[in-house]
């Protein structure tokens, strides 16, 4: 179970209402740290809260987009005054998957927004906070994806890979002050989200996390950084880490394809 007493009362989930980002809420509560809840969808942002709040703790919400006009300032403004000891960006996603060259370069923007400003621009913030009282934790979500180019999501591909080195280079830099730096990487996972793309999860051999399951292993593994791979898939990792490039890259592919909702 997650120390508060470690890391602190409060902690905050960006991508807080669904899936993985609810698994994170109700284990954390269940630990007795305070809630910052942040997503777009009010509906079921109030629900994950009033599940956690059921727990004995409480839970602040912010029914945000994160690629909204000072959305890194209206999270600083719904903070002042807590001691924040724990950050999980939750919140990066494929907001757009299409082939690049023609493509709309403003919802590519839109890819890169979420998964690599926004993350920066929280954790720039909380993770000075956490430096200065010398602990916390930062947890960022990453993805498999970001092990290996991919058509259709090349970029979300990429800003993954982003993350992930980045996550390694800030666990350098605060380690030494006593904040634990950690990216859970993640493979194909049963959320909300997936559901609703249409991707096929029941195909023979395709290894499927539960939300709860990688959140817990995620918080176990936050003081082990800077990277962990969740769900079993750290084979899967290594593979996609070596060479030769190309065949690698064909194989991912043509595995990723079947995943697609059949075509009509």
């Amino acid at each position: 179970m997650t120390d508060k007493n470690l890391y602190g009362p409060w902690a905050v989930v960006a991508g807080g209402s669904e899936g993985v980002g609810a698994s994170f809420a109700h284990r954390l509560a269940d630990a007795g740290i305070n809630l910052v809840l942040i997503a777009r969808k009010p509906g079921p942002l109030e629900e994950t809260a009033d599940r956690a709040r059921a727990r004995g703790v409480e839970v602040r919400t912010l029914a945000l987009d994160l690629l909204g006009p000072g959305a890194p300032d209206k999270v600083r403004a719904a903070t002042d005054g807590l001691e924040v000891g724990l950050l999980v960006f939750n919140a990066g996603a494929n907001s757009y998957g299409h082939e690049f060259v023609t493509g709309d370069l403003d919802r590519v923007q839109g890819v890169l927004d979420l998964n690599i400003t926004a993350q920066l621009a929280l954790t720039h913030h909380f993770g000075a906070l956490m430096k200065e009282r010398g602990r916390g934790g930062i947890l960022l979500v990453g993805s498999l994806s970001g092990y290996l180019g991919q058509a259709q999501i090349s970029v979300y591909s990429a800003a993954k890979a982003f993350s992930r080195v980045f996550a390694e280079g800030l666990w350098l830099e605060l380690r030494p002050h006593g904040v634990h730096v950690l990216e859970l990487v993640l493979g194909v996972t049963r959320t909300p989200a997936m559901e609703r793309a249409g991707l096929r999860m029941d195909l023979p051999g395709l290894r499927v996390a539960e939300p709860d399951d990688v959140a817990r292993e995620g918080l176990e593994h936050l003081a082990d950084g800077p990277v962990h791979i969740a769900g079993g898939n750290g084979p899967a990792a290594e593979k996609r880490s070596g060479f030769p490039r190309a065949e690698l890259a064909l194989a991912a592919h043509e595995a990723s394809r079947r995943l697609l909702p059949p075509s009509s």
